[in-house]
């Protein structure tokens, strides 16, 4: 099948490493700098080698912000049956434009990236394929993902939104908050040391991803949680409620260990 890849970022450059094996992939990236560090594949900065490539799937990987804009710059580009999809964290307005859009088109989500996950191992991780699309392109998605080894869950647009909104909004808020009250140690502990290298790894994602997934619209239900939960804390702080305490932890317990 041939494949062009939109952008040479992180996650696009690892669908052009796993796909150029079995696959005739290109990619397409307007700042050329970028092009330097990606490999097994046709390298193009103009629509016009674009459209003189004619390919079969487009895997949009810019990044979030532009996602639906970039679809609309290559459509004309492309062959009539090509089919269009994306690997976005949110997946906020992608139903609308896809329905309109003229080409079959299907939407998943690696809830993982190069920051923290081993790229070599990726037996405990997951991905989702959104249920809307194109059934071949499902199809092509799920063989894949499953040769990587992923987990793989289908769920619709709003479900993906909300599962996103809990899995991502709720660790990202948590870090940030971290990082907003930490100072420098110069003898930290384990748990410090740990906690700042997860930090370190969240602010080094590009801000419009972060952005993008903390203004899911339905992000602030799940970060309000975190309000509740901080209030209810330091009550039993204040007080040094020994019971209290018992209880929290053992509440918290079970939701980490069930």
């Amino acid at each position: 099948m041939k494949i062009l890849v939109m952008g040479a970022g992180k996650m696009g450059s690892f669908f052009i490493d796993v796909l150029s094996f079995d696959h005739e992939v290109a990619v397409f990236e307007k700042d050329a700098g970028r092009l330097r560090f990606t490999y097994n594949c046709e390298r193009f900065t103009s629509l016009d080698e674009v459209k003189a490539f004619a390919p079969q799937l487009v895997i949009n990987a810019v990044t979030v912000k532009y996602t639906i804009p970039a679809f609309e710059e290559i459509m004309p580009m492309l062959p009539e049956d090509c089919i269009i999809s994306d690997i976005a964290s949110v997946k906020t307005n992608l139903k609308e434009f896809y329905e309109q859009a003229g080409h079959p088109y299907v939407s998943t989500h690696p809830m993982f990236g190069p920051t923290f996950a081993n790229l070599s191992q990726l037996t405990q991780e997951n991905a989702i394929i959104i249920k809307e699309g194109d059934y071949m392109g499902r199809i092509f998605f799920k063989d894949l993902y499953q040769r990587l080894g992923l987990n793989i869950y289908e769920y619709s647009f709003e479900d993906h939104d909300k599962t996103v909104a809990y899995s991502l909004s709720i660790p990202f808020v948590s870090t940030f908050v971290f990082a907003a009250v930490m100072r420098h140690q110069d003898a930290p502990g384990t748990t410090f040391k740990r906690h700042m290298n997860i930090a370190k790894g969240v602010l080094s994602e590009d801000d419009y991803l972060l952005q993008e997934v903390l203004f899911n619209p339905y992000t602030h239900d799940q970060v309000s949680q975190i309000r509740v939960e901080l209030k209810q804390l330091l009550e039993i702080i204040d007080r040094k409620d020994t019971v209290g305490m018992k209880e929290y932890l053992t509440k918290i317990r079970k939701n980490v260990y069930s």
